[in-house]
């Protein structure tokens, strides 16, 4: 499939948001048992979107070319470890063999595939980030963002000068120029904060890739508010991966299970996974439709009516 026609126009395609089962490595007694449940994860990861791809290519006519993955859904999340220990079972490194698998997994299925993990960093030896990435689909990883707001890991703002003087200041709100269209994440409750969609936003971002580890329940939740707010007040897709549950915590595991979904720039759902592992948080992205109601001149055209106040207005 081409990725834009001879004017450079950016064609329709679907974008999945995968619904599948965390397999936590909390209870994993070694490091090598945990990497070895992340690679796991991983195989697992490749299958299902092979299997999504073809239907999807089948029920709708539409090549996926985007992939979100669900918050931590290789390892779970902290429960109790010290951070050495969780740097050691289950972070992730930067050029790590399991960024390498899941560049092949990228680049077999031809797809973007966004995801968030946790990762060390060799700057900062003793502290972790939870990631939010996206490969291309030749493999190569094209986007890093590391969490801004959490409760319970480090993030860029408490090391912020020297996250700057390492990373420079484009690192806080990345968006990568793609051949389907500008591309950034948002991790978890973030989607929660308007200003981190808006900034993105403002730097050109028309998809944002939203990993989530939610509450499974049948009310609109403050998270699903946000989403379809965040879509319309800044004109982006939302597409939000959330986990199919987490196996192993402890806690019931489906307590965190469906709602991934499509959201497009009016703020419209387009379509939204029930509970357990599903391929139906799936739509068409039509990046060109976006981009000409970005151009109208139009009472729900927000961005362009949005004023940024600079200083001290007296």
């Amino acid at each position: 499939m081409r990725d834009a026609g001879n004017d450079g126009a950016v064609a329709p395609y679907a974008a999945l948001a995968l619904q599948m089962r965390c397999h936590a490595v909390n209870d994993c007694a070694t490091a090598d048992q945990a990497r070895a449940r992340i690679r796991a994860s991983i195989e697992r990861c490749d299958r299902q979107i092979r299997g999504s791809m073809g239907f999807i290519k089948t029920y709708s006519g539409d090549a996926t070319r985007l992939v979100v993955l669900p918050e931590y859904f290789l390892t779970g999340y902290p429960r109790g470890e010290k951070p050495a220990q969780w740097r050691a079972k289950a972070c992730l490194h930067p050029d790590g063999a399991e960024y390498e698998l899941l560049g092949e997994c990228a680049k077999a299925n031809g797809v973007y595939l966004s995801g968030n993990a946790y990762e060390t960093d060799d700057h900062f030896p003793d502290l972790h980030f939870q990631c939010s990435f996206i490969i291309d689909p030749s493999g190569k990883l094209i986007l890093r963002y590391r969490r801004q707001i959490s409760m319970f890991a480090p993030t860029p703002h408490d090391v912020l000068a020297r996250y700057l003087e390492v990373y420079g200041a484009d690192a806080l709100y990345p968006v990568a120029e793609t051949a389907i269209g500008r591309l950034a994440c948002v991790a978890s409750e973030e989607i929660l904060y308007p200003e981190i969609s808006t900034e993105l936003a403002r730097r050109g971002a028309e998809v944002i890739c939203h990993s989530s580890s939610e509450q499974g329940s049948p009310q609109l939740t403050p998270k699903n508010i946000a989403k379809r707010a965040r879509a319309f007040e800044n004109q982006v897709y939302v597409v939000s991966a959330n986990s199919a549950g987490i196996a192993g915590p402890g806690f019931p595991q489906d307590s965190t299970d469906g709602h991934s979904q499509v959201v497009d720039y009016k703020g419209v759902l387009l379509a939204e996974a029930a509970f357990g592992e599903s391929m139906c948080g799936f739509a068409e992205i039509d990046i060109e439709a976006l981009r000409r109601q970005r151009g109208k001149t139009a009472m729900l055209n927000l961005p362009a009516r949005r004023r940024v106040l600079r200083g001290t207005v007296s």
